[in-house]
């Protein structure tokens, strides 16, 4: 009991490359980084519905497939890195906005969601981001 007392709140990280080659605090930033990947590709899977089967036989068609999916990554880590919400109430907030241009008898209007709440919050942010 005692020996796993004095062992509780460390964490134990194990690789194959020598102290030499790979300092502990570079093996550390690995695991981390191992852990985003890992986390987007939950994201991809869940949140984007992105691994469901696909039904391409072409190279282009699954590289293209492949392209859409790693660009939705991309801005997903941008939009919850930016907002600091998640993806899932993002899309939550932001699904109800609408903002639409209207052509009447020659004249255009423009019919926008107001944004309230989360919504306002998360557009805020992304413009601040933008520096606008």
């Amino acid at each position: 009991m005692e020996k796993a007392r004095e062992y509780l709140g460390l964490k134990g990280y194990v690789t194959s490359y020598l102290t030499e080659k790979l300092a502990g605090d570079k093996v550390i930033t690995a695991y981390h980084d191992l852990f985003k990947v890992e986390a987007s590709f939950r994201m991809a899977k869940t949140d984007l519905k992105a691994c469901r089967p696909m039904f391409h036989h072409e190279r282009d068609s699954i590289e293209a497939h492949l392209t859409i999916v790693f660009a939705a990554l991309a801005v997903t880590r941008h939009l919850t890195e930016t907002s600091g919400y998640s993806i899932k109430r993002i899309i939550t907030a932001l699904r109800p906005v609408r903002d639409v241009m209207i052509r009447i008898r020659g004249q255009h209007v423009m019919a926008e969601t107001p944004l309230e709440g989360d919504a306002a919050d998360i557009v805020a942010k992304l413009r601040e981001s933008a520096g606008h």
